[in-house]
């Protein structure tokens, strides 16, 4: 009985589970390029670099030693078909897939295969905490909250310790990373990539596919890492240019600064070319070595061993019916500027996009202030934004977007995972980023034809969940503040929020 290793594309390590089950002389390795997964339109970006990495995964296979076959096909069930029947393979082992949905179309392919053979799960070992740990953890517990998790991720692993306590005397250095750009603020050059022979290869079947099946972003220039000696430069990169000023601005945004100090790891580790424990241990390291400011290390290792493990757990732990998630009744449509990546007449809006366009990436607050904060404001419909959210990033998996953009981004879930709703008005925008400057709009208008939209929905928003959140410790105080406007005011600024087409109609009476 000859066994078969499939190799799934975000799983592109030499140690994951399967590929360490076996020997390279004991089994056939599988990688799948299936044009199916483009009817999601997903941007051309993130398809490039999932298609490159697994092609230079697959060389660095063969020079391991493997036999790999890297099946072009229409599906993944044409590919596996075939490769099965061609290759008299009885047993099939995969490394249980992060996302949910790849997992259970895998078990309904085997279920209706033609062909008799066996499916063989082994446990993922690409996060540091796995699905039964992090359930232990959750286990009887009224409240999943991160700052705990965090702690006893720390402890467990004996990152940044001294003895018993955390190094520094505190565990969280946050109030310290939350500095307003200052003017000229500039970030480091980031380490980019030439694409190789095989890459352009990638770029030239994909821009040909664009038009076919309306693939959005633009294709070049390519500069994302494709292999795990790429994505370890650009650890040794962040940590050599980058760490030391990571933590004080990492919530700032800035025209034209795309990246700032933020690591650009996200892709590399989802992708499986970097384990976060190894990422973890090295910042660590390094960052004590070169005695960099403990606000900004720490800052950076909690994004990994916290947030990141985290919702890659609640993710599981909430379970099948979460993705459904809609509490605040959401159902307005996503409106074309956002698909299109196109002008909405929103300077801080219409920045973000171009970036995304050109790249496939943004960090995290321009993510969550910008995207996900006026879809909540506008009453976007959540599972058509997590799709979105999903095909658009070159870091994007199912197991990311749902918490972060279900729970996090629009507290579809009731707080589940965030305790509050991110809401927040054109002020926190201007605070925090330089996209104010030369817009159309001003955040301190409520009302009226050049009131920010994110101030009008701010206030709207409120007005239409009021009575939710009359009572919310972290709530009520806007909510009173909402009380003192005059009624005039109100309707005014619902008149101006029923102006936006793209936007939910107002509830403010």
């Amino acid at each position: 009985m000859a066994i078969g290793i499939w190799v799934l594309n975000d799983q592109l390590h030499l140690q994951q589970a399967a590929l360490a089950s076996s020997q390279p002389h004991g089994a056939r390795v599988l990688l799948v390029e299936s044009l199916s997964v483009l009817t999601t339109k997903p941007h051309i970006q993130k398809q490039i670099l999932f298609w490159a990495a697994q092609r230079a995964f697959a060389a660095e296979l063969r020079l391991a030693g493997w036999v790999v076959d890297l099946v072009e096909a229409p599906s993944y069930e044409d590919a596996l078909n075939s490769w099965i029947a061609n290759h008299g393979i009885g047993e099939l082992r995969l490394m249980t897939p992060s996302d949910r949905p790849i997992k259970l179309a895998i078990e309904k392919l085997a279920a209706n295969s033609k062909c008799a053979w066996q499916l063989r799960w082994f446990d993922n070992n690409q996060f540091i905490w796995s699905q039964a740990e992090f359930a232990n953890w959750a286990q009887g517990k009224r409240s999943l909250r991160l700052e705990y998790f965090y702690r006893e991720g720390r402890r467990r692993f004996g990152v940044l310790m001294d003895g018993d306590q955390p190094l520094g005397g505190q565990w969280n250095f946050d109030k310290e990373n939350r500095k307003p750009p200052k003017t000229g603020l500039k970030g480091p050059e980031a380490l980019w990539f030439t694409p190789s022979e095989t890459t352009n290869a990638v770029i030239k079947k994909l821009e040909e596919l664009q038009p076919i099946y309306e693939l959005s972003g633009i294709s070049k220039p390519f500069k994302w890492a494709v292999s795990r000696q790429q994505a370890l430069l650009v650890l040794e990169n962040f940590i050599s240019t980058r760490l030391a000023d990571f933590g004080p601005y990492q919530d700032a945004m800035v025209q034209g600064e795309s990246t700032l100090w933020h690591a650009l790891l996200s892709p590399y580790l989802n992708l499986g070319l970097l384990h976060p424990l190894e990422v973890v241990h090295r910042l660590e390291a390094e960052g004590l070595r070169k005695k960099v400011p403990l606000a900004s290390l720490e800052g950076v290792l909690r994004q990994i061993i916290g947030w990141r493990e985290y919702t890659q757990g609640l993710y599981h732990h909430f379970g099948d019916s979460y993705p459904l998630s809609n509490a605040l009744a959401a159902v307005q449509p996503l409106p074309e500027f956002i698909r299109n990546h196109s002008k909405s007449g929103m300077a801080c809006v219409d920045n973000v996009l171009a970036e995304l366009s050109n790249s496939g990436y943004l960090h995290h607050i321009q993510r969550l202030m910008i995207l996900a904060n006026l879809g909540l404001l506008a009453g976007w419909n959540p599972q058509e934004y997590v799709a979105w959210f999903n095909s658009q990033f070159v870091d994007a998996h199912d197991w990311v977007m749902q918490t972060n953009v279900i729970g996090m981004g629009l507290w579809a879930d009731a707080g589940m995972l965030a305790s509050k709703p991110y809401a927040a008005s054109g002020k926190y925008i201007q605070r925090m980023g330089t996209y104010c400057k030369g817009c159309s709009y001003d955040p301190a208008e409520r009302s009226g034809p050049v009131a920010c939209p994110f101030t009008v929905l701010y206030w709207d928003f409120l007005g239409r969940h009021q009575e939710r959140f009359r009572n919310h410790p972290r709530m009520a105080l806007m909510i009173k503040q909402l009380d003192k406007f005059s009624q005039s005011e109100r309707q005014a600024i619902g008149a101006t929020a029923a102006g936006f087409e793209w936007a939910q109609r107002s509830g403010l009476q």
